[in-house]
């Protein structure tokens, strides 16, 4: 079980406090940002620090790509945490908003590539 006390996250043996910058972008660069889209996105993702300990921090959108700013057990890889990240929203997106499907033809919501940087603190 792991035991957050402030910024540290203590599990087993273990204490981290490492913070990652994720930036994912939609398939195609297609500008599918609406408000309802990005509210779902954070919606979605505001369940995966109980279900799988990724901790989103912050969000910010631009028209074809997002940033995340999380941190994660250390146990997991960063691919590993992206290919989590996006399998579970697009599915997710694809479901409640079944348009977006018909834009991005080929069942895809994210590009293949994506980038991960380590950030110190809380990205302060």
């Amino acid at each position: 079980m792991v035991k957050i006390t402030e910024d540290l996250w203590h599990w087993h043996h273990n204490v981290s406090e490492c913070y990652y910058h994720i930036q994912l972008t939609i398939k195609y660069r297609w500008s599918v940002f609406q408000k309802e889209i990005e509210n779902e996105i954070v919606e979605i993702m505001s369940g995966f620090k109980e279900c799988y300990y990724i901790d989103v921090h912050m969000v910010g959108y631009d028209k074809n790509h997002v940033h995340f700013l999380c941190r994660f057990l250390p146990k997991y890889s960063g691919g590993q945490v992206i290919r989590s990240i996006k399998s579970i929203t697009s599915r997710l997106l694809f479901q409640k908003f079944p348009e977006i499907n018909r834009q991005l033809w080929g069942g895809e919501f994210w590009s293949d590539g994506y980038y991960i940087g380590t950030v110190s603190g809380k990205g302060e």
